[in-house]
């Protein structure tokens, strides 16, 4: 009988420190367990927007590396579309665009993430508009909740104006079954926006704020 209750009671030690062991780490890394995708738009011989030597693409890039070491930090498992300055299309395609967006849709989809953010640039033919602004697809009911959520934090912390917008016609998104959004950071056409965009330190804020947006999309859930 006694070795029995000190069976019970030495299992009941291991279970509580299991127990404490998992909510310390839910503590300190808060997306223990989730899975994020990041797509970093354009790439290769698709610059995405420009204003002389500066590419969309290559600032989309620099913000994604930046917020995948973020969440990663959090806990989070976090895969890329693209990790360098190349695109995604099948070599030879006759419209390598179309090819690029559906093998990262593909990518995502055949995902177990929780999560996907893409990231891009916005442009116009005014020098005027600016901020950072979220678009979502409707096909998947989480969307709205997402982008509603970032942008708020957008608003707060990157000073912008603008709401998230419903977007049903870009081809890489409506194809996409996984929850989640694209973020627009601002305006490569605009030269504060475009100041910005450049500095390590302000990509680097850009990080930090999707990061704190994505803990608390989970904790909303």
């Amino acid at each position: 009988m006694i070795k029995y209750k000190l069976y019970v009671f030495f299992s009941f030690l291991v279970l509580v420190c299991l127990v404490s062991f998992g909510q310390a780490k839910t503590v300190k890394k808060p997306l223990y367990q989730k899975t994020i995708f990041l797509d970093a738009g354009h790439g290769g011989p698709d610059s995405g927007a420009l204003y002389r030597n500066i590419y969309e693409k290559d600032i989309n890039l620099s913000i994604v590396k930046k917020l995948e070491k973020k969440l990663k930090e959090k806990g989070a498992t976090v895969f890329l579309t693209r990790d360098g300055d190349y695109d995604l299309s099948v070599p030879y395609t006759i419209n390598r665009k179309r090819s690029d967006l559906s093998r990262r849709s593909n990518m995502i989809n055949r995902s177990l993430c929780d999560l996907y953010i893409s990231i891009h640039l916005n442009a116009d033919t005014s020098t005027t508009y600016h901020g950072a602004q979220v678009f979502y697809d409707s096909k998947v009911k989480e969307n709205k909740k997402i982008a509603e959520l970032i942008q708020e934090d957008l608003k707060q912390y990157l000073y912008t104006t603008r709401e998230a917008k419903e977007k049903n016609d870009m081809y890489l998104f409506h194809r996409l079954e996984k929850p989640g959004v694209l973020v627009e950071i601002g305006y490569i056409t605009n030269p504060n926006d475009r100041y910005l965009l450049t500095q390590d330190n302000y990509q680097d804020k850009v990080a930090n704020v999707l990061t704190n947006s994505v803990i608390r999309y989970f904790y909303r859930k």
